[in-house]
């Protein structure tokens, strides 16, 4: 486990520095540094991070009281996701139609009202996923 979060850590501060010597030698010119120099970091730390899920949370999932049930445990996991994939599905509607909305109105000024009104029904999604959640809790 040391060595994942020394691992980790080392990766951090050599990102960081990496991209602090591309700032001062004015690398930006030369994007196919760049591409590598991403590409080397995600396939550096994509492998930690995973290795990190796997050994650690174990080690937290055993921290828990012995109480919870399966079902109980099942229950939270639908609560988190219902509400999750719902505030995903909210911030790609409000990104499709506030673009959309956006360029409507810069073209007839007068449908300003009627935008904001799709925008709020694509909101409306992330309040659904919360009554979902709350429901699924209250029935734990």
């Amino acid at each position: 486990m040391q060595f994942i979060l020394i691992s980790t850590t080392l990766m951090v501060l050599i990102t960081i520095g990496t991209g602090i010597f591309m700032i001062y030698n004015n690398m930006e010119e030369s994007k196919k540094r760049l591409k590598k120099a991403l590409r080397t970091n995600l396939f550096v730390f994509l492998p930690l991070l995973a290795a990190a899920i796997i050994t650690l949370v174990p080690g937290a999932i055993n921290a828990e009281t012995a109480s919870a049930s399966a079902a109980s445990g099942m229950g939270f996991i639908a609560a988190a996701l219902s509400t999750g994939l719902a505030a995903i599905g909210t911030g790609y509607a409000v990104a499709v139609v506030g673009a959309s909305a956006l360029g409507a109105v810069s073209e007839d000024s007068r449908i300003l009202g009627k935008t904001l009104i799709f925008v709020g029904l694509a909101e409306g999604i992330a309040i659904y996923g919360l009554i979902v959640s709350i429901l699924i809790l209250g029935r734990l």
